[in-house]
């Protein structure tokens, strides 16, 4: 590929696209020494928000929590321009308790750009690049469509819905990346000869309302939590601005229903998958067509506009009938569109073509992140372009990649589901992809990933200080309930009482108190007249690890069970086709994958204990015969 007028700059490592996967990737190289490129389509777009104004929510508060312990920065971003914070689930375990924030769409892009500029060994560069240079099956740089070529030794891609974007509006569609901004065009080929498998997928868009022409008397109000939680500290903020919730109906369906042969979703026109867990109007009203009723949630885009999302309402149906299903709404009868919503097909990556550390197998180097790797949302996004930035700085500085477990975060969840298994729509965190949850909960992410985040060189000694402050205070906290008894008192009595407790003759420990499932450790304090100053944080995980300590034994010793598999790892160069004993498909598929040990194989779709067993017995025969070998 020799189109290039003249050699550019070299940097260590280049990043395409300034999404929420290029940012992360771009700071991670950068703070750990590196000279970094970021390269984006258009500078006003950095760190866009083009589907809702939000960062968190089930499952993705987890993965922003988890960013954060690693030495991330969206959780830190949300946190500086939020505008309302509600904790969800609330009703539900602590293991799905998820944080959402509602962040001022025009503040967070500022944030990331401004914080872009000012981060040392990093240069942001607004170029298409046009294409990528692989020699002797490694990356060498990119090539951008002003005709330079810029070397690097590693090089993540981080094409969000640009790559091939195009528009679908009812008949109308044209070339173009979010927002109407321009598309990246040329990338894919080069993709594609250079051997990467593409895939074409969808997502859509809300319409965006004027807010002085919405009756919000007719709607209902949403108010952040009283006592708002941060995702990066614990100093709490007031919330700024409420949301609302309406709702379809009757005559909004009918509507629907009499247009969708205008569909480009049911037409055809539509070829790419679209995410089954965040639907467009249309494909819910089909798909669940025994419900009288959808739930939608208009969310301010930020202090200085009047636009509002009307969230839950993507659709690709033409503008008119839009127009039509939105005044059917109650309170929505005069709403003026500003943003007519629209889907957009992208291309993206068949992410099994990739290792765990989210580099490609057949190209040294070269690492995806994000939407390309097939997945959907800002925070998935995010925590892959974390994941794959720390990876491209180790390796170039000649270190252990960092390879996070399924057992120890959601992190590793989101990828290893790529990864093994593959996706067929853009996919989505949830808490229910985790069997390890209660150990993944949001308030224990630092415990779980510090150390990591440290080891990689994007933790400060200041924020380690922090955390092993509030750890020491944590257990001192802990010990403290499981080692003192309250005393048998009326007041004791008349508290379990009023929960429908039998009463109790004898004293009893702290820590046995709040193992009743009604009892909260604010009663504990009340009764022993403790007006303890402890951050809200802390006093909420003593509560829960003391409460839930029998299951989260149970957990870990599931985890160490399974880890036995994890470590076995599978040689390098295995031939599965002489493996006498596992099925033909299976052997194409563990081909394919080429899973790095006999955890990630079991976790192949279509790869049965069966298959598993015949592996085990292969690696006992093959360890003999190394140790043979050596003798």
């Amino acid at each position: 590929m020799s189109h290039s007028l003249y050699t550019a700059e070299e940097f260590d490592v280049i990043v395409i696209g300034a999404g929420h996967a290029g940012i992360e990737a771009a700071l991670a190289a950068a703070r750990t020494g590196l000279k970094t490129a970021l390269f984006t389509l258009t500078l006003d777009l950095v760190g866009n928000m083009p589907c809702n104004p939000s960062i968190g929510g089930t499952g993705k508060g987890q993965l922003v929590f988890e960013i954060d312990a690693l030495g991330g920065e969206m959780g830190k971003a949300a946190d500086a321009v939020m505008l309302q914070s509600r904790m969800l689930n609330l009703s539900k375990g602590p293991a799905v308790h998820s944080l959402r924030i509602q962040a001022d769409r025009r503040k967070y892009m500022d944030y990331m750009k401004n914080l872009i500029e000012r981060t040392d060994n990093l240069t942001m560069i607004q170029a298409e690049v046009t294409g990528i240079e692989v020699e002797n099956d490694t990356i060498s740089g990119v090539y951008t469509a002003f005709g330079a070529f810029y070397p690097a030794k590693a090089i993540v891609i981080a094409t969000g819905t640009s790559l091939g974007g195009k528009i679908i509006c009812g008949e109308e569609s044209y070339s173009s990346g979010p927002d109407n901004t321009v598309a990246a065009t040329r990338l894919s080929d080069s993709l594609i000869n250079a051997g990467i498998k593409l895939v074409r997928f969808k997502t859509g868009t809300p319409p965006r309302l004027h807010s002085g022409s919405i009756d919000y008397d007719q709607l209902e109000v949403q108010s952040g939590d009283e006592a708002p939680v941060m995702f990066s500290t614990d100093t709490p903020k007031d919330n700024k601005k409420v949301c609302y919730i309406c709702y379809t109906n009757e005559e909004t369906h009918r509507i629907i229903k009499e247009n969708m042969h205008r569909s480009p979703l049911f037409s055809g026109v539509i070829k790419g998958t679209g995410p089954r867990y965040c639907p467009s109007i249309e494909d819910k009203v089909v798909r669940f067509s025994d419900k009288e009723r959808h739930q939608l949630f208009v969310e301010p885009m930020g202090e200085s506009t009047k636009e509002v999302y009307l969230q839950g309402l993507s659709s690709s149906l033409p503008e008119e009938v839009q127009k039509k299903i939105v005044h059917s709404i109650k309170g929505m009868e005069k709403a003026v569109f500003m943003r007519t919503a629209y889907a957009i097909e992208y291309d993206c990556c068949d992410p099994t073509q990739l290792y765990p550390t989210l580099e490609f197998k057949s190209i040294k180097g070269l690492y995806g992140a994000g939407q390309f790797n097939g997945s959907s949302g800002y925070e998935e996004a995010a925590a892959q372009g974390l994941i794959a930035g720390i990876n491209a700085s180790l390796k170039i500085r000649d270190k252990e990649p960092l390879i996070l477990l399924r057992s120890e975060s959601y992190i590793a969840t989101l990828i290893d589901d790529l990864v093994t298994k593959g996706t067929n729509e853009p996919y989505r965190i949830m808490t229910s992809r985790s069997e390890y949850r209660l150990l993944l909960r949001q308030d224990n992410a630092k415990t779980r990933l510090i150390e990591k985040g440290r080891k990689a060189g994007l933790v400060s000694d200041k924020v380690y200080e922090e955390y092993k402050n509030q750890q020491e205070t944590l257990e001192a906290e802990i010990y403290r309930l499981r080692n003192e008894s309250l005393p048998c008192t009326a007041e004791l009595n008349k508290m379990l009482a009023g929960y429908g407790y039998e009463e109790i003759t004898v004293g009893m420990r702290k820590a046995d108190l709040i193992k009743r499932p009604l009892v909260t450790i604010e009663d504990i304090y009340i009764l022993e007249d403790n007006t303890s100053d402890l951050p809200k944080s802390i006093k909420k995980r003593a509560e829960i690890e003391i409460k839930y300590e029998g299951y989260i034994k149970r957990q870990i010793s599931e985890v160490e069970r399974f880890k036995k598999l994890e470590e076995k790892r599978l040689p390098a160069d295995i031939d599965y086709k002489k493996i006498k004993g596992i099925r033909n498909e299976s052997i194409q598929k563990l081909d394919r994958i080429r899973p790095e040990n006999i955890g990630q194989a079991s976790r192949i779709s279509g790869i049965s204990p069966a298959d598993i067993s015949v592996l085990l017995i292969y690696l006992a025969q093959y360890g003999n015969r190394e140790n043979n070998n050596n003798e």
